[in-house]
């Protein structure tokens, strides 16, 4: 999966969708661990709502918790029921030995499914690296799933296409992450200096603008060292994760399918005029989403005017009526 969006991931809590977000009793039932389902010696926190004939169920981009959809999973779960959960090392769930791969990630899902007697028909509903392991879901369990939603979703060759459209420098840009995303992982495990440089540049800082509840829960978690060798072990993963959805890449035949691209580029430099090398990387982009969309007889695109990569932040009721488009689609 791509890594150069990853710091975009990581400080996805302090970006300015969720500054915009009003903070309400809903917003906190996100800052405290659920349904804790053990999947074999390792829980995963399981948070639903709602009730209805289908389950929606949202995976969170690589960096985040299942809070990330804090603004877009009550308002559909008055339409049914709706489920966020928290990856290994994620929010409140448990670390886990495995690579953290696509493929990994998907058994940990369908696992968690299983054991917490969630039953199908799913709807499905991921971004980035969520977005990913949606898609190889749906591969794995064709029967279940019932739609999906994609939003800003990662594609096994989405690196590489974006580093050629950018002539080389999103190469050069993971490289720097790469070291800095070290950085953080070794102050982590030392115990990071509140009030720091670091600190802020590690954690994106207190995360206010989610409320206070959210944010200090959101604060615990990019605090700990199991955060961040997950993402040290995501990056050499990444690989071996391009891989396994590659390998599973065919058509969704007439899966109803939504797909929600960026409107804004999350490598513009803001107040200054986009240049010809951004807006090739932005029209790579595009084509790749365009590809995926392209996979079902039964599918929609819509840009997000206004949305970078994490548009459940940015326009959360963007992603609430794709939603319910996929719903209508799907026959719920």
């Amino acid at each position: 999966m791509p890594r150069p969006i990853l710091l975009s991931l990581l400080l996805a809590g302090v970006s300015a969708g969720a500054a915009a977000a009003a903070v309400n009793d809903a917003d906190r039932e996100f800052a405290r661990p659920h349904q804790m389902v053990d999947i074999g010696g390792r829980r995963l926190n399981l948070y639903c709502s709602g009730s209805g004939p289908v389950t929606v169920v949202f995976d969170a981009p690589s960096g985040d918790g299942g809070w990330t959809w804090h603004g877009v999973q009550p308002k559909v779960a008055m339409r049914t029921r709706a489920c966020v959960y928290d990856r290994a090392a994620r929010g409140f769930s448990d670390p886990s030995p495995l690579p953290p791969t696509v493929g990994n990630a998907a058994t940990d899902l369908h696992a968690l499914l299983a054991k917490a007697g969630i039953a199908p028909p799913y709807v499905l509903v991921g971004n980035s690296f969520g977005g990913a392991v949606t898609q190889l879901y749906a591969y794995r369990y064709p029967q279940d799933v019932k739609a999906l939603v994609l939003v800003e979703a990662g594609h096994e060759d989405e690196e590489e296409r974006i580093n050629k459209a950018s002539q080389g420098k999103l190469k050069q840009l993971n490289a720097g992450q790469e070291q800095f995303i070290g950085q953080c992982a070794e102050a982590a495990h030392k115990g990071f200096a509140l009030g720091s440089d670091l600190f802020a540049a590690c954690t994106g800082g207190t995360g206010e603008e989610y409320g206070r509840e959210l944010a200090a829960a959101r604060l615990a978690m990019v605090s700990q060292p199991a955060y961040w060798d997950g993402l040290v072990a995501g990056i050499k993963a990444s690989d071996a994760g391009d891989a396994e959805l590659r390998a599973a890449r065919r058509s969704f035949g007439d899966l109803p399918l939504v797909v929600l691209v960026r409107g804004v580029s999350p490598y513009a430099v803001p107040g200054k005029p986009q240049s010809a090398l951004n807006k090739a990387v932005e029209a790579e982009n595009l084509a790749i989403q365009k590809e995926m969309a392209a996979l079902s007889i039964r599918s929609s695109l819509h840009v997000v005017a206004g949305a970078a990569h994490i548009i459940q932040a940015d326009k959360p009721q963007a992603v609430v009526d794709a939603v319910n488009e996929a719903l209508d689609c799907a026959g719920y």
